[in-house]
């Protein structure tokens, strides 16, 4: 029968401890001072920074995305396309609200088609206005696709503080005198119910 016995740690001089820091730091000595920085050194976020301009929506790369994305990109085009970027991402903001909301459809095309087909109940005016929606200015609806695509990755803040609804400083409907109103972007007011409404409950 084999007995097994344990091994003896092996334990290094301090000769050969001093040899081998020795020999490290020799080793250290002939990397550039610059990539030994790098290499300690914590990575840089290649991050792009974000900002509601139009230099850096027209940066990004062309968008694309499903159902969902495409819902999205024609209601910022046809409701907001002559709003500045930040007040794109402000109705953005709201529809994505909505869908948040357990009072709203669970999805961005159910809250955008919400009521469309019935007189007077549509959410959003240009699905029953009665004319035909046409994209007749291409160049507008790639910019809208590219905050539609950047605010579905993340790429937003709390612009409306948790606002479902939104009209044109040019009118004034019955319920904004009810709602909160939560900011002003651009040529939109914000608002939400009294009861807070931009979270599921």
């Amino acid at each position: 029968m084999a007995l097994w016995v344990m091994p003896q740690p092996v334990h290094a001089s301090e000769e050969a401890l001093r040899d081998v820091i020795e020999r490290e730091r020799a080793s250290l000595s002939l990397i550039p001072r610059a990539r030994l920085k790098a290499l300690i050194s914590e990575p840089a976020s290649h991050a792009p920074s974000f900002s509601y301009s139009r230099a850096w929506i027209d940066a990004q790369p062309r968008a694309k995305g499903g159902d969902e994305w495409r819902c999205l990109a024609e209601a910022l085009y046809f409701e907001a396309r002559g709003e500045t970027v930040k007040g794109q991402f402000a109705v953005a903001e709201v529809i994505l609200n909505r869908v948040q909301s357990a009072r709203f459809p669970s999805s961005i095309c159910g809250v955008i088609n919400q009521g469309t087909g019935r007189k007077y109940q549509c959410q959003f005016t240009y699905t029953c206005d009665g004319y035909k929606d046409v994209i007749k200015e291409p160049s507008a609806f790639e910019r809208v696709g590219k905050v539609a695509r950047a605010i579905l990755d993340g790429a937003n803040n709390n612009l409306t503080n948790g606002a479902t609804h939104y009209h044109t400083t040019a009118v004034s409907p019955a319920w904004s005198r009810t709602y909160t109103r939560t900011a002003k972007i651009g040529v939109h007011l914000f608002y939400r119910h009294n009861f807070r409404t931009a979270a599921k409950n």
